[in-house]
């Protein structure tokens, strides 16, 4: 942890304004124009480029360590520390385990089994298309976090474990930001950095001090059961959802085996005053696979439901939840934050070859915000289609099971989620799916009211 706390000579921190920004937020995801990097950007004599990363979860860890290993200056706040539990679902998929060098020993339970459940019941096996070694690795997030935030050290970020209540900002282009933060909720302390990496989750008070907009966010609820051995043998490597209106009206319900219990949850956007009743509800679901269980934590959080409409602004970016990254339909957002981090982190070390240069807008409009809407921006959009599509209606989740009994639907799923890139099709293999998905939508009477969803 950072003993000292350090601060540009030349400027006075009583002399910075914490005055919010006041241009208007803009649609997410509009299209972006880039200038070229100003020549005349200083040198910074004397020192490194000092960046603040505002949250130790896997976006703002992996953003601190991306930051540190290229030469920047680097202080990483959490304010919890790592025994916290963080509530989550703690689904990653297989590619980032070799791409962020995940130890194999972090992985609770290798689920090679995913079970659908309809409105009515009907259950759907689906993974049978999963080759010999491929799987999906649930972790509990207090475990993870853990170990990307001493990793983020080992390569050199000063770890403050603080809270940070509130961000001035900067009077001039090279002036600094101030972090303010407090120490075992007595001590009140300062920083001066250069660049803010906001990765302090959808309530971020990073995004609310650059004047980020606002976005609509879910509620997620969920309890960890510690089964009897018997029953716990049951989930050995099985993950199930659940769809229906009792359990969520527009998203889904779930069973994830952990080491020693399984979490058990439920999210909603629309309802989110109900959540316990929804709970309540995905509970009786899986009541005879569950009975005899003892709850051991209940927890609920945010879930963004759309991308932030300001991302970056200044010498600040958003990251992970805090700009807004996680996917319609899955819900998923471990891959989608420990990534846009270490893009950022990697932008910013670009930017300013090194931490030998300061950075502007711009320069972390192109290196980190153009690159990450380049790569991602399609995914998003597609899972927000689908989940208009299949999650309105009791009818339109029956046909979502329905099609999850395909094994080329199943194929193209999973290669997509495991590997984060699109599947290899088959033209003649995605007519048919067209065809098959246009029946079930058909056969469940929705078809001519939802054809104006198909327009993105």
């Amino acid at each position: 942890m950072a003993t000292q706390i350090h601060h540009f000579h030349t400027t006075s921190i009583s002399s910075l304004s914490s005055k919010t920004p006041s241009s208007k937020p803009k649609p997410y995801f509009r299209s972006l124009t880039i200038s070229a990097s100003k020549s005349n950007t200083p040198s910074i004599a004397g020192r490194k480029l000092r960046v603040a990363v505002i949250g130790g979860g896997p976006a703002g860890s992996s953003a601190a360590e991306a930051l540190a290993a290229g030469g920047i200056e680097t202080f990483l706040f959490e304010r919890n520390p790592p025994s916290v539990a963080k509530p989550c679902g703690g689904a990653i998929p297989l590619c980032m385990l070799d791409e962020f060098n995940i130890p194999r020993d972090l992985i609770d339970r290798h689920v090679t089994r995913m079970r659908i459940f309809s409105p009515s019941n009907i259950a759907v096996d689906f993974g049978r298309t999963l080759k010999q070694h491929e799987f999906i690795a649930m972790l509990r997030r207090e475990v993870l976090d853990s170990f990307l935030r001493s990793r983020a050290q080992s390569a050199g970020a000063n770890l403050i474990a603080g809270l940070v209540t509130n961000l001035d900002l900067p009077t001039s282009p090279t002036s600094p930001y101030v972090v303010h933060y407090t120490t075992n909720n007595t001590s009140r302390r300062t920083l001066a950095v250069d660049v803010v990496i906001g990765a302090d989750g959808a309530n971020s008070r990073v995004a609310k001090s650059i004047g980020a907009g606002s976005y609509a966010c879910a509620i997620a609820f969920q309890e960890r059961i510690e089964l009897p051995d018997e029953k716990m043998r049951y989930y050995e490597n099985l993950a199930e959802m659940y769809v229906g209106n009792d359990v969520s009206p527009d998203f889904y319900a779930w069973v994830f085996p952990k080491c020693d219990h399984v979490a058990v949850g439920t999210g909603t956007v629309r309802q989110k005053q109900d959540i316990k009743s929804y709970q309540r509800a995905i509970r009786e679901r899986v009541s005879p696979k569950i009975n005899g269980g003892k709850v051991i934590k209940v927890e609920a959080h945010p879930i963004p439901e759309h991308p932030r409409p300001i991302r970056v602004r200044g010498r600040v970016a958003l990251v992970g939840d805090a700009a807004g990254y996680v996917t319609k339909c899955s819900g998923e957002g471990i891959y989608f934050a420990a990534k846009s981090g270490r893009m950022c982190g990697n932008g910013v070390v670009k930017a300013s070859e090194g931490g030998e240069k300061m950075i502007d807008e711009c320069d972390l409009r192109r290196e980190y915000l153009k690159e990450w809407d380049a790569k991602y921006v399609s995914t998003f959009r597609f899972l927000d289609l689908l989940q208009r599509v299949f999650y309105g209606s009791n009818a339109c989740r029956e046909a979502l099971v329905e099609l999850c009994g395909d094994e080329y639907v199943q194929r193209m799923t999973f290669e997509s989620y495991l590997y984060k890139k699109l599947a290899d099709g088959d033209r003649w293999e995605d007519v048919k799916m067209v065809m098959n998905t246009m029946g079930s939508l058909m056969r469940s009477k929705i078809l001519g009211k939802k054809m104006e969803s198909l327009i993105l």
